[in-house]
């Protein structure tokens, strides 16, 4: 009950899982695993399929945690929002990204004028 409190999910020990969103469920997930107060996390493409608002929920949950984490992922800027190292995988090789990169990229994508933030 307190994980549930501390992540924002108070009332959610009633509700029926199926009936929950995706996102919640995920959340519910995170909350579950939390209560067993593990050591450290590894969490797999944790932004996949979620919303804005509860993707936001879960950056603020992971940058409160107190246990370590390691997140397995392709959403640049949620790592960026959530992990102060990153490493990718290059040529079957295991590197540590530089903490800051200039880079440049373009891409369109539909009703592309309107403003909008990348990974989110």
């Amino acid at each position: 009950m307190q994980t549930l409190a501390r992540l924002g999910l108070a009332g959610f020990e009633k509700r029926i899982t199926h009936q929950l969103s995706g996102g919640e469920k995920k959340l519910v997930s995170l909350a579950t695993i939390l209560a067993m107060e593990p050591e450290t996390l590894l969490l797999d493409e944790p932004t996949n399929n979620l919303d804005p608002e509860t993707r936001n929920r879960l950056i603020k949950i992971l940058t409160d945690l107190e246990p370590g984490y390691v997140i397995i992922a392709h959403d640049w800027d949620f790592l960026a929002e959530t992990c102060r190292e990153i490493y990718v995988m290059d040529q079957g090789r295991v590197t540590r990204c530089d903490t800051s990169c200039l880079h440049e990229h373009h891409h369109a994508h539909p009703y592309g004028e309107h403003p909008h933030r990348h990974g989110g």
